[in-house]
């Protein structure tokens, strides 16, 4: 018997369906196998699913073998969020669903061996992908709900377990969706933990800081050790203008994907402020990887990237940063596939006088100087 769900995917900030064909017939007794091109994380699901549907009361078909198929077959596959959708075709397959099909609702989420439902990424990109095909419902971890709720025009139901997930299909009326005023919660969530008017003094500092987030431009800090650059740096995100709805949404998606996103937030509603390590790889700084993640420069994205001890960092790190300050965005190429992050982002660097830290003078001074 044949059974269908769909998913979705996640290439590079953008979200795509995927068909879960899954097939119960004749074969070798206790075959499960998966195609579609899956990465590691999704042939090890096999074993997920199967303890799940034991734990929570279901029945595996033996001694039937079982297939499933992720179409499109031609692009790799890749996470844990199958999981929840592929369970519930081998469910369907035993008829566990009176018969209803599942055409207009989206699947996602990563299965525990008790049959609970954990968060996944790229919740928020999979909901814009639903919308976009048309879809009416998107299933997702209760931890992912408010995230993709941001999204309107396609109802959103977060969910604890597998058995309540079969639940919501046979009976829909007894479940609500997520609802969430995504304005609310972006004033919400734009609250920093820090205040420029925390600083005392440093009037010419201030003074520069204003001026380079007034016009976006970049700065770079230059003074001894304990002269309180790292703590201007990090004020600077409270005095750069709210973010818009728009703004919130796109850093969101780039969060989630690379799994930093906390759960109890929809939206990212505060500026983002990356400040990565001197020994950093132009990989982790630009995004990389056989399947390309966004590295610092994408999650800084409407935000500030702060380079501390700035000549500590490596020469060719320093030359990848050319194209996302020219352009705005970085294009990460592999041979299979190109992928193009968002990355505009105001520059904040940090250096000491001389590399021994000292200065030739008797009082510390602390300078700024906004770069264009």
């Amino acid at each position: 018997m044949l059974f269908k769900a769909l998913s979705a995917a996640v290439f590079g900030i953008d979200a795509y369906l995927v068909e879960v064909e899954v097939d119960v017939g004749s074969g070798r007794m206790g075959d499960f196998n998966v195609v579609g091109l899956p990465d590691l994380a999704v042939k090890e699901s096999r074993e997920r699913i199967k303890a799940a549907l034991k734990n929570c009361g279901f029945d595996f078909p033996y001694p039937q073998s079982v297939t499933v198929n992720l179409a499109p077959a031609d692009i790799r596959k890749e996470g844990s969020g199958f999981d929840l959708p592929m369970a519930l075709g081998i469910l369907g397959c035993q008829g566990a669903f009176f018969g209803k099909a599942l055409s207009h609702t989206v699947f996602l989420g990563e299965l525990s061996l008790d049959g609970s439902v954990r968060p996944v990424r790229g919740a928020l990109s999979a909901a814009l992908g639903a919308r976009e095909q048309g879809m009416r419902a998107l299933v997702v971890p209760e931890a992912n709900a408010r995230e993709a709720a941001v999204v309107e025009g396609v109802e959103v139901y977060g969910i604890k377990s597998l058995p309540q997930a079969v639940d919501l299909i046979n009976a829909p009326e007894s479940f609500t969706p997520v609802h969430l005023d995504a304005r609310a919660a972006l004033t919400e969530a734009a609250q920093y933990a820090v205040d420029l008017r925390d600083v005392r003094g440093q009037q010419g500092t201030k003074r520069a800081l204003e001026v380079a987030c007034a016009g976006s431009h970049n700065i770079i800090f230059l003074g001894p050790p304990g002269a309180g650059k790292t703590m201007l740096a990090k004020r600077i995100p409270t005095i750069l203008p709210p973010m818009s709805l728009d703004e919130a949404i796109e850093t969101t998606r780039i969060h989630s994907v690379a799994g930093t996103l906390e759960d109890s937030r929809g939206l990212v509603g505060t500026r983002p402020f990356r400040s990565p390590h001197h020994t950093i790889s132009d990989a982790g700084l630009i995004g990389g990887g056989a399947m390309p993640r966004p590295g610092e420069v994408s999650l800084a994205h409407n935000g500030v990237l702060f380079l501390d001890e700035l000549p500590e960092f490596q020469r060719n790190v320093l030359e990848v940063m050319r194209q996302p300050l020219e352009e705005g965005h970085v294009t990460i190429a592999r041979a299979a596939l190109s992928l193009t992050f968002p990355a505009r982002f105001m520059l904040a660097a940090a250096m000491n006088p001389c590399p021994c830290g000292l200065v030739h003078c008797d009082a510390p001074r602390l300078s700024a100087v906004p770069a264009s």
